[in-house]
């Protein structure tokens, strides 16, 4: 069986050649820190918009969260949508989730080859859950969305038909590649040491601007220290296995409210994480390395609740920013630089529309729509 370097997510076949680093000064119109899911939708708005951009990452395209993430395409934002009716109201909420449904369809259109529309199961780990899964596909109904009733070899809880799966890595990876047919010049291992309006300087050169769009998730209070108190970063980890013929999951799975999540691979593979609020303070951390004891809980879980016996052939972490909201960062935080991420854990979707809106805002060509999160 082939072995893997550690910290390795399943998503990576390690056939990417990689791009260069950013060797000597550029001059665009925008520059695009972070080659994430959402810094890629952001190039492509730009060029469609017909501006000029560069995009750099401090390392590979989707190195972070956006290529080491469980997979999942779920409509809405963090919050499920009952609890995003209460906080946001009824119209407000409806809107945004309809935009990430219109978000789903664009990602299969774009990438068909990463994506499978395969819906999603909300499971209850309780009986208390179960009722707020009631809730859930009340709300959904209510507001005239695809929601089901679930009761299966999985639990109790909800199917929602619209959700789906992807290879997250994959799809990045085909985004940059269009990028670049495109003429849209894209660097790796470039990382920003100073952000500021009108330049961001690299250790290879700098890249003098207009403007500069920062497309990151994880540490995004550590670029911008006057997001600290409202970001705080986390870290999330997987596990994955070779085939697994002894189970059946033929949709991915959200569990516990969330906290435990898997997913099987149309080879067989079982993709498995979760058990971040088990970890204690520890899994408030910029370290992106797995860790014994949630990796022990995940690998207990795999065995005594999924009944998987397949070899462990992956573990992996990844860093995400939460907000006590749930709300995304999408702001001008210093003159002529915008920052978004901070997706609390659910960034595939929304972040894909947050790079849109962002671009669009940063150039002044914001058409109405989506609301826009606020401060």
């Amino acid at each position: 069986m082939k072995t893997y370097p550690a910290n390795t997510p399943v998503w990576d076949d390690l056939a990417w050649p990689g791009l260069p680093a950013l060797e000597g000064d550029l001059e665009t119109g925008v520059c695009v820190v972070g080659l994430g899911g959402s810094g890629l939708s952001a190039l492509r708005e730009l060029l469609e918009l017909g501006q000029q951009a560069v995009g750099i990452d401090a390392g590979p395209v989707a190195g972070g969260a956006a290529g080491r993430n469980g997979g999942f395409l779920l409509a809405g934002l963090a919050r499920f949508y009952h609890e995003s009716v209460a906080q946001l109201g009824r119209e407000r909420a409806r809107a945004i989730y309809q935009a990430t449904l219109e978000q789903l369809e664009r990602m299969r259109r774009e990438t068909p080859e990463a994506i499978r529309q395969v819906g999603s199961l909300r499971i209850a780990g309780s009986e208390k859950e179960y009722r707020d899964c009631l809730e859930h596909l009340q709300a959904l109904r209510a507001d005239g969305f695809p929601a089901e009733p679930y009761d299966g070899p999985e639990g109790r809880g909800i199917l929602i038909p619209s959700d789906g799966v992807f290879n997250p890595l994959l799809r990045c990876r085909l985004l940059a590649q269009g990028l670049l047919r495109d003429g849209v010049p894209l660097f790796e291992h470039t990382p920003a040491l100073e952000i500021g309006s009108g330049v961001v300087r690299t250790p290879g050169g700098s890249i003098r601007c207009e403007r500069v769009i920062v497309a990151v998730d994880g540490g995004l209070e550590r670029l911008f220290p006057e997001l600290t108190g409202r970001v705080r970063t986390a870290r999330l980890q997987m596990l994955a296995t070779a085939p697994a013929p002894e189970v059946s999951f033929p949709r991915p799975v959200y569990y516990r409210w969330g906290y435990e999540y898997w997913q099987q691979l149309p080879d067989g593979r079982i993709a498995l994480g979760g058990f971040r609020d088990q970890g204690g303070e520890a899994e408030w951390t910029y370290e992106a390395e797995p860790a014994e004891e949630v990796q022990g809980r995940l690998e207990r879980f795999l065995r005594e609740r999924l009944g998987v016996r397949a070899e462990i052939t992956h573990r992996w972490a990844a860093l995400v920013a939460y907000t006590d909201t749930g709300w995304p960062i999408l702001e001008e935080v210093r003159p002529k630089v915008w920052a978004i991420g901070a997706y609390s854990g659910t960034g595939n979707v929304v972040g894909a529309i947050w790079g849109r809106q962002v671009a669009r805002l940063a150039v002044g060509a914001l058409e109405a729509g989506l609301p826009l999160p606020k401060k």
